[in-house]
């Protein structure tokens, strides 16, 4: 539900310009880079109403805690396990075409890990935090292509903000203004913070976010180098996959489709040049 439509017109134009200016001094542009083969446009304008300083922050926490719980259990791959080693190596190809969408991502501090669990899922947090669970890698059998294709997917849904837009239309008015006031030091979050960052982990992001992350996604990893064949592939084995009783929990957030597969394949064209160019 968005509580945002439910705030009254007078309510809101008196919280607007504090909204506004806490807004304003984390704010960044988020567009379309200029050499850009694929076509999203800009992002959503609701996620000015949450500072992105605040949001990675209880993204660093939450991660840190996910981390901890699954050193604690033993869960938690260590610096040489062979496909952790996988994915410092795909995620080093694809972090520095990551500033082009999104300016912030020059600061980020950029983590990659690697969680045991049979779970066919992986994300990346605001703030360029970014997880695989073993599952996703044995049983779809992924190649590093394909590896590739998810980890743009989800390094595109935090370059282009969709947490913080998701997080400004499921939220009140009155957690917003705490974020702001935090911003200008005014208080604490507190709970607020913990809270976000657990939503964080289970966000449900619109179909147009979805679409809008596999095409960063596929241009990332295109112009990493990675076949941009490889997204139409992923895509084909997340149906079957998705065909068995309950399916893959990824599947649950990043439903697949002919629709989706469509999508994709229209759009390597766009991107092959990119790849050739990175394989040169």
């Amino acid at each position: 539900m968005c509580f945002l439509c439910d705030v009254k017109h007078s309510a809101w134009h008196s919280r607007r310009g504090f909204l506004q200016a806490a807004a304003g001094a984390t704010a960044l542009a988020v567009s379309t880079p200029l050499l850009a083969q694929v076509d999203v446009g800009k992002s959503s304008g609701l996620r000015n109403l949450v500072p992105a300083e605040e949001l990675e922050s209880a993204s660093t926490q939450e991660y840190a805690k996910l981390l901890a719980e699954a050193k604690a259990q033993g869960a938690l791959a260590p610096p040489g396990h062979p496909q952790l080693q996988r994915l410092h190596a795909i995620s080093k190809r694809l972090i520095p075409q990551a500033a082009q969408w999104n300016d912030r991502a020059k600061q980020w501090r950029w983590e990659v890990n690697l969680i045991g669990s049979k779970q066919i899922n992986a994300f990346c947090m605001p703030g360029g935090k970014i997880a695989f669970y073993t599952g996703i890698l044995e049983q779809l059998k992924l190649t590093d292509d394909e590896v590739a294709m998810i980890m743009g997917h989800e390094m595109a849904h935090a370059l282009r903000e969709h947490a913080r837009a998701r997080i400004a239309k499921s939220q009140g008015t009155g957690t917003l203004l705490s974020l702001g006031a935090q911003l200008l030091g005014l208080g604490q979050l507190g709970d607020l913070a913990a809270n976000v960052g657990t939503e964080l982990l289970t966000l449900r992001f619109s179909r147009e976010d979805e679409s809008d992350a596999d095409l960063v996604g596929l241009e990332l990893a295109a112009r990493g180098g990675y076949n941009p064949q490889a997204a139409v592939s992923l895509w084909q084995k997340m149906a079957q996959a998705g065909g068995g009783a309950g399916g893959p929990n990824f599947l649950s957030t990043h439903p697949s489709g002919p629709q989706r597969i469509q999508e994709l394949q229209a759009n390597v064209p766009r991107v092959q040049g990119l790849y050739e160019r990175a394989r040169r």
